[in-house]
């Protein structure tokens, strides 16, 4: 399933990253809560912060095993960022808002005092 972002004329930006087109590929395994979960927060966190600059791809692994050898995927579901370079991984729902945020570089890690 492909999910393509709607475009939106105008929409201002903050910083370079987010003019780049930010190509996902979403590994899960059916339909489960988890990978349900997976797919709605990463579209909520889309449309906050890169809104009409996204293309999620969700790659049902219970469908097509052999697609998992080509990102190397170990554990579902598993979030790849394609684009912008360089290639990012995220294991899990991404229902930890800040950490799939940082992860993605979409928000500076916080520093520990």
């Amino acid at each position: 399933m492909t999910v393509p972002a709607q475009q939106q004329a105008g929409a201002p930006t903050e910083s370079a990253a987010r003019q780049e087109i930010w190509d996902l590929r979403l590994y899960v395994a059916g339909q489960t809560p988890k990978s349900i979960n997976a797919f709605a927060n990463l579209k909520r966190m889309c449309e906050e912060h890169v809104p009409g600059r996204y293309h999620i791809e969700v790659v049902d692994l219970l469908k097509n095993p052999q697609l998992a050898a080509g990102d190397e995927i170990v554990a579902i579901p598993t979030l790849v960022r394609k684009l912008p370079a360089p290639i990012r991984k995220i294991v899990g729902d991404l229902s930890n808002t800040e950490r799939a945020l940082v992860g993605l570089q979409l928000r500076p890690a916080k520093l520990a005092n």
